[in-house]
C-alpha cells in the first residue's frame, strides 16, 4: 500500500511538471525558471536518460555477481584496473551528473571499493566523447584536449584521494558489510548478461544522442539522424531477451530493485532542478542571480576567476552539451580560457541535484570533501591551463 502511495505521489508530480502549463503564467522570475527547468527536465531528461538508468542500476543491483563487483571495484582489487576501467567509464556513456547517479549507487552497494566508485561517478558525465568533440568544434581545440586530458586525470586522482581520505571507514563498510564473499553461480553466461547491459546500455546512449553542432555532414549527425531506429532496435532486443532468458520471479525482482532507486533519488534531483532554476535560470534566461555577473567575476585568468567558475560550474546544472554553448556565449562576454576550463571540469560532472543524491548514498562528510577536491582541481587545472594559453 504504502509503494502504491508514493508511486502515485511521484507519478503525479512528473505528470505536473510535463503538463505544467507556464506559457500562461503572467510573470517571468526565478519562480518561473524554476518550474521551467523542471518542466524542461520532466519532459527532457526524465524519459529517456533517467529511466533507462534506473532499469540499468536496478539489473546491477539483481543480476550483476556481487563477487564480480569486489573482484574488479572493491576494496581489494587491483587498483590499476579498477582505476582504469572507471576512469573511461564515460566514454561508453554519453549521460550527465543525474543520470549517472543510479548506476553510481548501485555499483556502490554491491561492494565497490570507495575510490573506483568516485572515479566512475566523475567519469560517467565528464569523459563523453562526443561532448569532448563539440567542445573542440565550437570552443577551439585547446580547450577540448584540454577537457579530455583533464577528466581522465580528474577520475583517477579525485578517486584515489577519496580512497585515502576514507581508507579506515572503507575497510570497517568492507568488514562490517559481509562484501567478502564467495563466487556466485550464475543463472546464465555470461555472454547473455553482456548482451543484456549492452542493449540497455544501447537505449540509453542513442535515446539520448544529440548533435554536435549546426553540420549536416559527418558520422555524429548521420547517428543522430537515425537514433531512433537504432533506439528501437536495442527496444526489440532487449525485449527478446527479457521473454526468452528471464523468469518472471527474476523479472520482478528487477523491477522492484529499479523502484527503490527510483523512490531514493527522483525525489532529489527534482527538488535540486527547482532550486538550480530558481537560483541560475536556463540557458539563456536570468534566475536570481544575473549572469552578466558571472560574466563580470569570470574574466582574466585569476585565482578568484577560476575559484568562482568552478563554484558556478558544480552548483549549476548541466544536461549533456548544455554547457557548450553557455560558455560559448561567456566567453564571448569577456570569459578567460582557464576559468572556462575549469567550468568544464566541474560543471557536467556536478550539480546542485546530484549533490544531494550522493549525499543519500555516501553520506554528508564524503559528499562535502568530493565537492571540495572537484572545484580544487578545476581551480588549480583552470590557472595552469590559463598560464599555458596566454
Amino acid at each position: 500500500m504504502k509503494n502504491s502511495i508514493k508511486f502515485l505521489i511521484i507519478g503525479g508530480v512528473f505528470l505536473g511538471f510535463y503538463y505544467l502549463p507556464i506559457e500562461l503564467l503572467p510573470f517571468r522570475n526565478p519562480i518561473f525558471e524554476a518550474l521551467a527547468l523542471a518542466k524542461w527536465y520532466a519532459r527532457e531528461h526524465v524519459l529517456l536518460c533517467l529511466v533507462p538508468a534506473f532499469f540499468i542500476a536496478g539489473a546491477i543491483s539483481v543480476f550483476v555477481s556481487q563477487a564480480a563487483v569486489i573482484k574488479y571495484f572493491g576494496a581489494k582489487a587491483k587498483k590499476i584496473l579498477a582505476y582504469s576501467v572507471a576512469s573511461v567509464s564515460g566514454s561508453i556513456l554519453a549521460v550527465c551528473s543525474c543520470t549517472v547517479l543510479p548506476l553510481f549507487s548501485g555499483i556502490y552497494k554491491r561492494g565497490a571499493g570507495l575510490g573506483p566508485a568516485i572515479a566512475f561517478l566523475y567519469s560517467g558525465p565528464a569523459i563523453n566523447v562526443l561532448a569532448i568533440i563539440f567542445t573542440a568544434k565550437v570552443l577551439g581545440w585547446e580547450l577540448g584536449l584540454a577537457r579530455a586530458i583533464g577528466a581522465v586525470v580528474f577520475s583517477v586522482i579525485i578517486g584515489f584521494l577519496m580512497h585515502l581520505i576514507f581508507i579506515k571507514e572503507e575497510r570497517r563498510r568492507h568488514a562490517e558489510g559481509n562484501f567478502s564473499v564467495p563466487e556466485e553461480e550464475a543463472s546464465r553466461p555470461l555472454w547473455k548478461n553482456a548482451i543484456y547491459f549492452a542493449s540497455m546500455v544501447g537505449i540509453l546512449v542513442f535515446a539520448n544522442w544529440t548533435k554536435s553542432g549546426s553540420s549536416n555532414t559527418g558520422i555524429w549527425v548521420n547517428i543522430y539522424h537515425s537514433k531512433w531506429i537504432i533506439t528501437s532496435f536495442f527496444v526489440v532486443v532487449l525485449a527478446v531477451i527479457l521473454i526468452s532468458w528471464f523468469k518472471k520471479d527474476e523479472l520482478g525482482k528487477w523491477v522492484k530493485s529499479s523502484w527503490e532507486f527510483v523512490l531514493q533519488i527522483l525525489p532529489l534531483l527534482l527538488f535540486g532542478v527547482l532550486v538550480a532554476g530558481f537560483l541560475l535560470g536556463r540557458v539563456g534566461h536570468e534566475g536570481i542571480i544575473p549572469s552578466r555577473f558571472v560574466a563580470r567575476l569570470v574574466g582574466g585568468n585569476s585565482l578568484f576567476a577560476n575559484f568562482f567558475a568552478s563554484i558556478f560550474g558544480a552548483f549549476m546544472y548541466f544536461a549533456t552539451l548544455t554547457e557548450v554553448p553557455i560558455l560559448q556565449g561567456l566567453i564571448g562576454a569577456g570569459m578567460g580560457k582557464g576559468p572556462a576550463l575549469a567550468l568544464l571540469l566541474a560543471g557536467p560532472a556536478l550539480s546542485l541535484p546530484s549533490m544531494l543524491v550522493i549525499r543519500s548514498v555516501i553520506g554528508t562528510k564524503k559528499t562535502i570533501v568530493y565537492i571540495l577536491l572537484v572545484i580544487i582541481m578545476a581551480t588549480l587545472s583552470g590557472i595552469l591551463f590559463g598560464i599555458i594559453v596566454t
